[in-house]
């Protein structure tokens, strides 16, 4: 890397406040997945004071287009969408916002996952690259990406014309703050991320009055018999070798206490890597809850698919490059080789959907005094709150660094 391009990579003060400025607005005005509606008018409004080419795309989904002469087509991802949470970080900055989910239900929301971190960093880098154009040359497409969490974005975009709206790339980046140390990054050569399904089951039983339990099917008993035993699909039929997780996130039944309902209903959220385990485990789960049904002499319960993620898989040849980059400009022990986490992204359809390699990083929030107090609030909890610097500005020379590494001049 030239040393003119390090020298773009030392952000100056102005750059470092208005980081800041920006990180904090988003934090304190998310928005639901599929909803994003002020956020993408902000995003807009932001790239096109700099120059780039802005087009809607998926709903609520933007694409930001700096072009620079001729050269190659680079892609650089960011998610925009919060999550149905209450904030409870004590920031002056912290969010109050709250929205209705698709049912109507109203919730409070949160950037709890970061995802606002995402947004500052890609515009940041936009500002960065747009006001350095000698450095470089060709065409950088920031896809500022709605619906992560609900697996629906990237598709959405993608079935909207992502990719005749928006010149190829020949590669997508991207990246995901976590509750690491801040100032470091961390890469997997490979497998990045895992796959995951979500699904909802709806319980059938038949009601009763809670003092004549004889007359009903109590579908809080019979889902409570399901949800115990699903837990043992990962522990008795998932080979110890193999890697799966099945979670139940939510369980939902009746209105009052001495009236036992007449249906119950509960979500689980499942993590596989193999394709053939992530088979197992959907199956398993389809045979006993309607084994359990069976046994309790009620209905077949329903079970719907909420949404489903694919693996994220790095090219490994670019993958290494970029590690070699990185650890030019943040230092070698700041760049560490990672292994495959459970999470889970639908960013890699934005690659695999036109046939293009993809590299995937996260970057730590946590300062040293965080991390020695014990294990800090993880993303999507309430108390999620990453280190404004240095984690900011090593997201962005993460993300110039990477992107510069296929237009540097």
């Amino acid at each position: 890397m030239s040393v003119a391009t390090l020298r773009l990579l030392d952000l100056d003060s102005s750059t470092v406040a208005d980081l800041a400025a920006t990180y904090k607005h988003l934090h304190a005005n998310p928005e639901l997945s599929m909803q994003e509606h002020q956020t993408a008018r902000y995003l807009e409004g932001r790239l096109g004071a700099l120059g780039l080419e802005t087009i809607r795309c998926g709903g609520t989904g933007v694409i930001g287009i700096l072009r620079n002469g001729d050269g190659p087509v680079v892609g650089y991802r960011a998610d925009t969408d919060g999550l149905p949470v209450q904030e409870n970080t004590g920031l002056d900055y912290a969010s109050t916002v709250t929205a209705a989910l698709p049912d109507g239900t109203e919730v409070p929301v949160m950037h709890a996952c970061g995802h606002d971190v995402h947004m500052a960093v890609a515009l940041s880098s936009a500002s960065v690259l747009a006001g350095n154009r000698d450095e470089w040359a060709g065409t950088v497409v920031f896809i500022l990406q709605p619906g992560e969490e609900t697996a629906a974005g990237a598709k959405a975009m993608v079935d909207d014309g992502l990719w005749d709206k928006a010149p190829k790339p020949e590669i997508i980046y991207g990246a995901h703050v976590i509750g690491a140390l801040a100032g470091t990054v961390t890469v997997a050569p490979a497998a990045a991320m895992a796959m995951a399904d979500s699904l909802k089951v709806t319980v059938l039983g038949k009601g009763s009055h809670g003092s004549m339990p004889e007359h009903s099917i109590d579908p809080i008993v019979l889902g409570a018999s399901m949800v115990v035993r699903l837990q043992t699909i990962v522990s008795r039929e998932v080979a110890p070798r193999s890697a799966a997780v099945v979670t139940v996130g939510t369980f939902h039944a009746g209105l009052k206490e001495n009236i036992i309902a007449d249906r119950a209903e509960f979500t689980l959220n499942v993590r596989t890597f193999d394709p053939a385990v992530r088979n197992l485990v959907l199956a398993a789960i389809r045979r006993i809850v309607t084994a359990e049904a069976a046994a309790s002499a009620a209905p077949e319960p329903i079970v719907e698919q909420l949404y489903r993620f694919p693996a994220l898989v790095n090219d490994p040849a670019e993958t290494h490059q970029l590690i070699s980059e990185l650890r030019e400009v943040l230092g070698d022990q700041n760049v560490i080789v990672g292994k495959p986490v459970m999470g889970s992204e639908d960013f890699g359809h934005l690659a695999t959907a036109i046939g293009v390699p993809n590299v995937y990083w996260r970057f730590g929030s946590n300062s040293d005094e965080t991390l020695a107090k014990g294990t800090p609030p993880a993303n999507h909890s309430p108390f999620f709150a990453p280190s404004i610097e240095p984690t900011l500005q090593t997201g962005v020379r993460a993300a110039i660094t990477a992107i510069l590494s296929k237009l540097g001049n």
